[in-house]
Parts: structure tokens; sequence; C-alpha cells
């Protein structure tokens, strides 16, 4: 339990950090961790998509890009485990349909 919650905070720092190469190992980190422990995850999905969805707004496109690349991959993973998280995933996805940047739009 204690190793979880370590790296539940690292989790948590690299989704948050300043540096926006930092915020994308954070989304990677978070779709390994989906991939290898999709309990861990659907456990803490609400705090944890509390610093994801900002991922999906980050002001940086290559943040952004990245955070929906690994959304669409993480929906086949965690299928129900998304439920308390949905209406806030579909209104930060929305949010991103008008954009022009062509890898954003197709994300």
């Amino acid at each position: 339990a204690v190793e979880e919650m370590e790296l539940l905070q690292k989790l948590y720092d690299l989704l948050t950090a300043k540096e926006f190469q930092s915020r994308i190992e954070g989304v990677a980190l978070l779709l390994d961790l989906c991939k290898r422990s999709p309990r861990l995850i659907s456990n803490n999905i609400v705090q944890i998509f509390d610093y994801f969805v900002l991922r999906i707004c980050d002001y940086n496109k290559k943040v952004k890009q990245q955070a929906l690349e690994a959304l669409a991959l993480m929906i086949t993973i965690l299928r129900g485990g998304l439920n308390p998280v949905l209406i806030r995933l579909v209104e930060a996805v929305t949010n991103n349909l008008n954009s022009k940047h062509v890898g954003i739009y197709a994300a």
C-alpha cells in the first residue's frame, strides 16, 4: 500500500509539474499504470482524474495531444471504471473539438 501511495504521489507530481516534458511523462506514467495496474487506477479514479483532466485542457499543445491520445487507450482498458469521472471527461474532450491544431483535433 505504501508503494502504491508513493507511485500515485509521483504521478500527481508529474501531472502538475511546471515543465511540459514532465507533464507528458505524467500522462505516459498514467497510461502505463492503466495497463499494469488498472485496479489501482480504478480505485483512485476521481483523485487521479482531478489532475489528468487538467492535462486534457493543458495550454501546451503537445501535452494536450498526448493526454487525448492516452485517454483513447485508457477508455478501452478502464471501461466502466471511468463512470465516476465520465461527465468531466466528456466536458474536457468537448472543449477540444474546435481545436485548429491538427494533432489535437485528430486525437
